[in-house]
């Protein structure tokens, strides 16, 4: 089975969600994916659906989903998304601290990215910061 047939359920949410410049390569045994989404919400659905495929370290596969920079409010009023690519040696706490002031605060990154176990986070990884 190819990697994009392995990936297939994550490449069909990517195009289900709205997503767009999507670009799917398979080279040296590694599937790279890039795609635009409208919001955190597809973004975190197509980052819990690789992990639902390839294991929550998969190394077959790699993802740069972005979102599109400002996401609808209810008011009809826009509002800038943050994101965090995380670096080797980086936790939740740390990144809470510098985002927020409080390493205390590492759920809210947690709970935005639908992180169950915040001890498992790789380089890499792109994170909304709520």
């Amino acid at each position: 089975m190819s990697l994009q047939d392995k990936y297939a359920p994550v490449i069909t949410l990517i195009n289900n969600s709205g997503g767009r410049e999507v670009s799917i390569v398979e080279e040296g045994g590694v599937l790279k994916v890039a795609a635009t989404v409208p919001s955190p919400t597809e973004k975190i659905a197509v980052w819990n659906e690789i992990k639902r495929v390839g294991g929550e370290a998969a190394t077959d596969i790699m993802a740069d989903i972005r979102m599109d920079s400002e996401v609808p409010t209810g008011g009809g009023a826009s509002a800038a998304t943050k994101t965090y690519t995380v670096q080797s040696g980086d936790t939740l706490s740390k990144i809470a601290k510098e985002q927020y002031g409080d390493a205390n605060d590492y759920m809210k990154i947690a709970d935005a990215n639908g992180i169950s176990n915040p001890d498992l986070i790789k380089p890499g990884q792109e994170l909304i910061i709520p």
